[in-house]
């Protein structure tokens, strides 16, 4: 039995040797395993949301990234083009801070925009496509910016050029930001970037 033993210890080590592998008595550690987030949701994920207004896309964090999501805004029919874009762009804020449902969460959604917030539109020495926010642009978190700009380029709250014209609730003039591939890929590293409006 003694003899087995001290073949077995001696032929181990050949063996995994041969096979490209160095034995080693030092403990490695390779991290968590892979994150299975899904970023996804099924139809029937979709199906069980409540279709009251009018269906939008909002934009929600997911792992490093930012992922259109289906939502319902509400939106009375029969408003003016102006008050409209107004509407819309306070509904499409009112659901980026909505908690995700149960099926976003498990599919891995969060948000980073706080709920409270406010939007109105231009004041009279603004551009007609000015949203002003009750909260400075330049206060909110990359992340949270990210997700406004990235919502209200792709909606009815702006020309639909990939930019929205945003300022806050002081004076200063409103910028265009525009929302990028690399803020959609990430907007924790890449505040959108924006320029001056002419005339504002």
């Amino acid at each position: 039995m003694t003899a087995r033993r001290l073949l077995a210890a001696v032929a181990l080590p050949a063996l995994l040797a041969g096979c490209g592998i160095r034995a080693t008595e030092v403990p490695t550690d390779f991290g968590p395993a892979p994150s299975r987030v899904r970023c996804t949701l099924s139809d029937a994920d979709t199906a069980t949301q409540p279709a009251r207004g009018v269906p939008v896309q909002v934009f929600l964090l997911c792992g490093s990234s930012l992922v259109a999501v289906d939502r319902w805004a509400p939106v009375p029919a029969g408003a003016s083009d102006g008050a409209r874009r107004g509407l819309v762009a306070q509904g499409l804020l009112d659901q980026l801070a909505r908690r995700p449902s149960t099926a976003e969460k498990q599919a891995g959604y969060t948000t980073s925009v706080r709920g409270g917030m406010t939007v109105d539109g231009p004041r009279p020495d603004d551009p007609d496509e000015t949203l002003r926010l009750s909260v400075a642009p330049g206060d909110l978190t990359s992340y949270a910016l990210a997700q406004i700009v990235c919502t209200f380029s792709d909606s009815a709250a702006a020309e639909g050029d990939g930019s929205v014209v945003l300022g806050g609730p002081d004076s200063g003039p409103p910028r265009r930001y525009e929302c990028t591939d690399e803020v959609r890929s990430r907007p924790g590293t890449s505040r959108p970037p924006s320029s001056q409006v002419a005339g504002a």
